[in-house]
């Protein structure tokens, strides 16, 4: 039968039949074996999460490990269909290749020999488990410490490779069925062995998958990597001769971008913005496991009660693949129903909540108008690049509509259409790595050089602006292969400005920073290049039902631009966020205003003006609206007849700054307590007013 025909019956029976596929490259097994734990070394084998349910699920899904887990896509890993869409193009580039993807996808399937063949077909059963309970809780720390249990000693010497940096499904596992985490449990305790593991608190745990290289290509350059390393294809059929992953072409980076910040130094006050019950975190399962007070059993087997126990959230960024896995449960388009989830849809709907208010957390938005620009700052509040890990058809982008005075939007910048799917990317800035290949590898695979979507193929960086942590250093992160391309951050920077043309008549701006999980190029390319099975077909579909990746809205702010507004003009030291600060008549105190327009108004006057009345645009000055009601302390302070106000006239500095200064001396009179006043600044040039700023109040206490 014809290969056209065989894809139409896989069409028509809705399961992923595979074809022969003569691969791009012809590698063997041999070209990606990674140290570590290998198929046949464990005595026990590792049971399903069904095992752990019965004890660690059904009692309260705000403390048990359970049902959190069983919607994360650490559960569904091997479920996943963009895994599955990927790993037979994988296959397709480079033959063999997709063994080592399923180590982390199905290290169930691998431990027991299903890796083999690479495409996944003896995947089955309880092989679909994913990265469940009996995985992470066998892994045993690679780097030797007296901290850990004295068993590893012995686990460690009988493998033939110990990892030196996990990475890329480099796990040990303990051959034995002791279950490992970092708490010790009341004693007697007889329902399973178990041994204390600070390894499990530890972020290189988490590097074990979470930081992947591509073992078939080889770093040439110096000792330590840099920018200018090229890449290239290893020798066919043989091992990677270090198996360390800085000698490898780099894919994801996540550990290592957490591992240079200030994160990886200790605990930082987020003031529980990512711990649960921690204000200060530090590791991966701090922010991605936040501690919760409860009990990790169910009632009667004489749990601790903990104000420390980890919540098995898991959150990270997918916005719709949870879904998709509850309808393809039903359908068994992608997998037969032994290897269904069980998992209820409101389970999954609670995940992707978990996931779209970690990305809403991850960032801060501030907007700030220049002159003619406004300046959009994004403000990364995680401890890895923003955003980080999977970079296929992964992008945060930033939209901005402005608005004229009667809120009709005027202009659109990184428009997108919820329809098509189309991101308008030329006026906007697109936060994303872009992997590639160079002319060397085009070559040699008959794959065009530049950006691409081969992932096993790629050899270059052709583009990374995502936003760094906190204590990004451009030598650490290039020595880590996280370099920046294509932007510039200077050292210390954990922010980006973008700036933005304020068009004519605009008074207002909406600005939306978006992230979305699966962007349409991408998904197009998985189903169109995918000439093995139906399996591209099957993401593409289960991605339109999902609403095609619908974008999440990580911040969305508000931004006045009166066309008068080119003072920015800023309240006292501790006014933050708005408030009005107060001052008081029996104490006495001071508001200084901070006016900051740019350069440009460098050596022009300008003067200040108060109400007691409150802000308003209520009249107009040379064509400009005056932010405030016009009333008897306006008059005084346009006479200059307010003792309190100091500085209130004069020129604006070479920066293009300057400060006024109200001030209460003790004991000012009584009557002006309960008040409250507002004050603006003007800008002008032989009698003509260029600017004003937007009016600051102070309330008069008492």
């Amino acid at each position: 039968m014809s290969a056209r025909r065989l894809l139409i019956l896989a069409l028509l029976i809705g399961s992923p039949i595979s074809l022969a596929v003569a691969a791009l490259i012809n590698a063997t097994s041999n070209d990606f074996v990674q140290a570590g734990s290998q198929p046949g070394d464990l005595s026990d084998l590792l049971f399903d999460s069904f095992t752990c349910f019965s004890c660690h699920g059904n009692f309260d899904p705000d403390q048990e490990p359970h049902e959190r887990w069983s919607g994360s896509m650490m559960a569904n890993a091997t479920r996943d269909p963009i895994f599955h869409a990927a790993l037979a193009i994988a296959n397709q580039d480079v033959a063999e290749s997709g063994t080592y993807c399923i180590r982390c996808h199905s290290p169930t399937g691998f431990m027991e020999g299903d890796g083999t063949p690479a495409d996944g077909s003896a995947l089955a059963g309880d092989d679909y488990d994913g990265v469940n309970c009996h995985l992470c809780h066998r892994m045993v720390d690679p780097i030797a410490d007296p901290a850990n249990p004295a068993e590893d000693a012995a686990i460690l010497a009988a493998l033939t490779d110990v990892p030196t940096d996990p990475h890329s499904g480099q796990y040990v596992l303990d051959p034995f069925d002791r279950r490992r985490g970092p708490f010790t449990l009341n004693e007697p305790f007889f329902w399973h062995g178990w041994l204390e593991s600070p390894f499990h608190q530890e972020s290189l745990m988490c590097a074990t998958c979470h930081e992947v290289s591509n073992p078939a290509i080889s770093r040439v350059g110096g000792a330590t990597p840099a920018a200018s390393d090229t890449y290239v294809l290893n020798n066919l059929d043989e091992e990677h001769p270090t198996h360390e992953k800085t000698d490898q072409f780099p894919i994801e980076r996540t550990y290592t971008e957490w591992l240079n910040s200030d994160f990886a130094a200790g605990p930082i006050d987020m003031g529980g913005r990512f711990g649960g019950n921690k204000q200060s975190v530090s590791t991966c399962q701090d922010c991605h496991m936040p501690d919760t007070t409860g009990v990790a059993c169910a009632p009667g087997l004489n749990g601790t009660l903990r104000s420390d126990l980890p919540l098995h959230d898991f959150a990270g960024a997918n916005s719709w693949v949870p879904e998709a896995i509850y309808r393809l449960d039903q359908s068994n388009a992608l997998y037969g129903s032994g290897e269904e989830s069980g998992v209820s849809l409101s389970v999954f709907r609670d995940a992707i909540a978990r996931n779209i208010s970690m990305l809403q957390r991850s960032c801060d938005l501030e907007l700030k108008r220049q002159g003619k620009k406004l300046r959009v700052r994004i403000i990364n509040q995680t401890g890895h690049k923003l955003p980080t890990g999977y970079g296929e058809g992964r992008r945060m982008w930033i939209n901005a509509q402005f608005f004229n005075k009667q809120g009709v939007m005027i202009q659109e910048l990184g428009a997108y259409d919820n329809s098509t799917a189309v991101l308008t990317t030329g006026d906007t800035k697109v936060y994303e790595i872009k992997h590639g290949l160079d002319a060397t590898m085009a070559t040699a695979t008959g794959v065009p050089a530049g950006e691409s979507f081969h992932f096993v193929l790629n050899n270059t960086i052709e583009k990374d602006n995502r936003i760094p942590p906190r204590g990004f250093t451009n030598a650490a992160f290039e020595a880590g292969q996280a370099q920046v391309v294509g932007a510039t951050y200077v050292d210390g920077q954990y922010w980006d400005d973008t700036k933005f043309d304020i068009p004519a008549n605009a008074w207002t701006a909406r600005v939306t920073v978006f992230h979305q999980t699966t962007s349409k190029e991408y998904i197009d390319f998985l189903k169109a290049e995918n000439t093995t099975n139906t399996a591209g077909d099957i993401a593409y579909d289960e991605w339109v039902a999902g609403g095609k990746s619908e974008p999440v809205a990580m911040q969305i702010k508000d931004c006045s631009l009166w066309p008068n507004k080119d003072v920015n003009l800023m309240g006292t030291v501790g006014d933050i966020g708005g408030t009005a600060p107060a001052v008081s008549v029996s104490g006495g105190g001071k508001q200084v205003l901070l006016v900051d327009l740019g350069e440009q108004y460098a050596g022009m006057e300008y003067f200040t003006v108060g109400t007691a009345s409150g802000p308003a645009p209520a009249r107009a000055t040379s064509d400009l609206p005056v932010p405030i009601e016009f009333d008897a302390y306006t008059a005084s302070t346009l006479r200059g007849n307010v003792p309190y106000l100091h500085e209130s006239v004069g020129r604006i500095d070479e920066n293009g700054r300057a400060r006024i200064r109200f001030e209460l001396p003790p004991n000012a009179p009584r009557s002006l307590a309960g008040r409250t006043l507002h004050h603006a600044v003007f800008v002008h040039r032989a009698g003509k007013i260029l600017a004003s700023s937007d009016p600051v109040a102070v309330e008069l206490a008492p």
